[in-house]
């Protein structure tokens, strides 16, 4: 079992920052890959960012070089560095753990405001 706890979220007006980040215990060695996803009410959780664990990450087509993902080994954490928001961030973010025996976990989500 994996648990994973975001922090981070919060109201932030356009063209701010945020840096999300994601708390991950448990059974930790046997995360492959995690990411952050995101979710408005009435549509589906669309990938915002990944990386695995060599490091490779890649990035949904909105991001457009805004967020950058990051992975402390060390601290089991997970983070989103997220520049430049725009309103149409505004989402609940969700972090994921994908395991080696191909199985997916999720925090409780974090809610990002973003104001005009």
């Amino acid at each position: 079992q994996v648990q994973l706890v975001e922090s981070g979220g919060g109201l932030v007006q356009s063209g701010g920052s945020l840096r999300l980040s994601c708390a991950a215990s448990g059974n930790v060695f046997s995360i492959d890959v995690m990411g952050w996803y995101r979710q408005v009410p009435g549509k589906q959780r669309e990938l915002v960012a990944s990386i695995t664990d060599g490091g490779r990450s890649d990035y949904g087509e909105f991001v457009e070089g805004r967020f950058t993902i990051s992975r402390d080994h060390n601290k089991n954490t997970l983070y989103l560095q997220m520049n430049s928001l725009k309103p149409e961030d505004t989402a609940v973010y969700y972090c994921n753990a994908y395991t080696n025996y191909a199985r997916d976990y999720w925090g409780q989500g974090t809610q990002v405001t973003v104001s005009f």
